[in-house]
């Protein structure tokens, strides 16, 4: 019976996540703030209107005009919106998979690349980062043109790094590229840098947005913008009502109040630089890596990333341990930026833990 999953299949883990527990959640890049209370009254009272007995809008159409205007997606631009990125992904490679087909991304990048390509049936070629978690022009550029991927994969921060490749090796990938090139900018609101304003320039350009890290996590709502061509392909393949009412309305609803979530976000801007700052006085951090993201990257002794996760856990806090990962991540955790009372509790247990 077990012949019939496929055996690449088989030979997957599944994506683990924690279960909810009464921890400090440091672990998973979500923004830690609550909407102001006047606000969710607001939207509580606006709820009675949402047809839960009717399917939502196949297109989404007022909550993806106003997508457009928030995320300043180019005039002319196609756009399709997902049960957050991953499901993007997901249709992206449902619409290029033949067999042979590659996909290539830097490695070490978001794992949903891979696993997805791996879901789909098609190829997957990881090119490591340089040692300081930097693009390796000349090897993606060599390995682009080795394998001619049908999709190049760039993280824009990248996780779990947390950093911004360079843009003039961006600009050199897409030139070179014969195959789509996606920009992942679930971290734009962090890293104040983005390519959605190029898509006009470049015809294999696609660029991706998530609400999760602007606090809508719990919504599960990403969007792809590219040339109106693939978007119309990539459509086709896409579930009727995979963007619920639910989401649809409660999205709708705040991004009217989008000055609310930036606020939120310049918050976690100082923290993140404040805890950049404090991490790299810590002796026993070998090495804080820069972010332009939400959270931030730290190699610590050999051999004590996972006694100190463990610790840490122990004491109520929960971070990512990117350790058992192996390879370039060895060593390393991954530190989510809280609010400021959760970023000092933590600097209070590294500073006696240490």
């Amino acid at each position: 019976m077990k012949d019939w999953i496929r055996p690449e299949i088989q030979a997957l883990s599944a994506y683990s996540i924690p279960a909810p527990g009464d921890w400090i959640k440091l672990d998973a890049m979500e923004n830690p703030y609550h909407w102001p209370e006047p606000l969710q009254q607001m939207w509580l009272e606006s709820l009675p209107s949402v047809e839960l007995n009717r399917y939502p809008d196949p297109a989404a159409r007022e909550l993806s005009a106003l997508l457009r205007q928030v995320m300043r997606v180019p005039d002319g631009a196609g756009m399709v919106l997902g049960n957050g990125s991953d499901e993007l992904i997901q249709l992206l490679m449902m619409s290029v998979a033949q067999p042979g087909r590659t996909i290539l991304a830097p490695e070490p990048t978001f794992v949903m690349y891979k696993m997805i390509a791996q879901f789909t049936g098609l190829e997957y070629v990881g090119v490591p980062l340089a040692d300081d978690f930097e693009l390796d022009l000349d090897a993606m550029v060599a390995a682009i043109e080795q394998h001619q991927p049908v999709v190049t994969f760039l993280a824009y921060p990248n996780n779990p790094t947390g950093n911004l490749f360079d843009r003039v090796a961006i600009e050199k990938i897409l030139q070179i590229a014969e195959g789509f090139v996606v920009v992942d900018e679930a971290y734009h609101v962090f890293a104040e840098e983005s390519f959605m304003g190029d898509l006009p320039r470049y015809e294999n350009l696609l660029v991706m947005r998530t609400v999760s890290k602007m606090g809508l996590a719990g919504l599960r709502l990403g969007l792809m913008a590219a040339d109106p061509r693939w978007i119309g392909e990539i459509n086709k393949v896409r579930l009727p009502y995979n963007i619920n009412v639910l989401t649809q309305h409660a999205t709708t609803f705040i991004l009217h109040h989008a000055e609310v979530l930036e606020a939120q976000a310049a918050i976690l801007r100082e923290q993140r630089e404040y805890l950049l700052e404090q991490l790299s006085v810590l002796e026993a951090i070998k090495q804080v890596y820069p972010s332009r993201a939400n959270f931030i990257l730290i190699r610590v002794a050999k051999g004590r990333a996972t006694p100190l996760f463990e610790t840490l856990r122990q004491r109520g806090i929960l971070i990512k341990n990117l350790s058992p990962t192996g390879g370039a991540l060895s060593d390393c955790l991954r530190i989510t930026v809280g609010t400021p009372a959760e970023n000092q509790q933590l600097l209070v247990l590294l500073s006696g833990l240490l």
